[in-house]
């Protein structure tokens, strides 16, 4: 079990480290959202590839942003059952979850996302807005990171639960 301990700690820290990077830009996003409001409503002027970047960097944070917050528990929970249960109970709610919904979840989004994602890398897509951004085949490729981190994330949490689940069920010295 410590083996599987270390690996849920390493999907911690992945999904960590790309939450933190993640987090950054909000700040960026602020930014140039109120240089859009700016220069539209000061200056008359509008930029579309700002405003375009704008969008994109906001899915950015809900997407890739959204392991990190499983790994702190920071996902809305209806917490009928969850809130008054055991320690043991606990864990096999976060196991079943884990296992039978959110997993299977993140297998259908990269299944369901693999055509949509290759099929604009074939052509390079890029935004439908003149003067847009290029590169939104980039964007779209985010959605198979996405369930990944998500995914891995997923693992973790049943690895942790299954150690809870076991634990709980020791007798206390």
């Amino acid at each position: 079990m410590p083996a599987l301990l270390r690996i849920a700690d390493d999907i911690d820290r992945l999904n960590r480290a790309v939450g933190r990077s993640v987090m950054w830009l909000t700040v960026a996003m602020v930014v140039v959202q109120a240089a859009v409001v700016l220069l539209r409503y000061v200056f008359a002027v509008g930029f579309v590839p700002m405003q375009e970047s704008v969008w994109t960097m906001h899915g950015l944070v809900f997407l890739l942003g959204a392991g990190f917050t499983l790994s702190k528990n920071g996902h809305v929970r209806v917490d009928v059952f969850y809130r008054d249960a055991r320690q043991r109970t606990r864990a096999l709610i976060d196991i079943l979850g884990a296992l039978l919904l959110l997993l299977p979840f993140c297998v259908v989004t990269l299944i369901l996302s693999w055509p949509y994602v290759a099929t604009s890398w074939r052509v390079f897509e890029g935004s439908r807005e003149v003067g847009g951004l290029p590169g939104l085949f980039l964007v779209k490729t985010v959605l198979l990171v996405f369930a990944g981190l998500l995914g891995l994330q997923a693992i973790a949490l049943a690895i942790r639960g299954f150690d809870r689940f076991r634990n709980a069920s020791k007798p206390n010295p």
